[in-house]
């Protein structure tokens, strides 16, 4: 797994046109050094639409080879709080204990 100062790739499920979802990829976008971003159309796929479609956006990570959906994130999140609140989530889905 490619891991840029710390943190691990995310996946924003998004939808065009969705402005909660163009404001949280500027934001994710911005922060330094800028994590690797996996952007998914939820509109591509009818299972994800089904699953996220009134969710937008949703960040999730990859951790213990899985999936896992992060908290919604504040629009009013940016900058170092934003970085703050990704690796205290992060650090949290990894001090979880792993599903049997």
């Amino acid at each position: 797994m490619t891991v840029t100062a710390g943190l691990p790739p995310l996946t924003l499920y998004r939808r065009d046109g969705c402005c909660l979802c163009d404001g949280l990829e500027q934001r994710l976008r911005e922060l330094e050094p800028r994590p690797e971003l996996v952007l998914v159309d939820v509109a591509s796929d009818p299972a994800l639409e089904a699953r996220y479609g009134l969710e937008i956006p949703v960040l999730a990570v990859v951790m213990a080879h899985q999936l896992q959906e992060l908290p919604r994130v504040s629009p009013r999140l940016s900058g170092a709080a934003l970085d703050r609140w990704l690796r205290k989530c992060l650090a949290a889905l990894s001090d979880a204990p792993e599903s049997a």
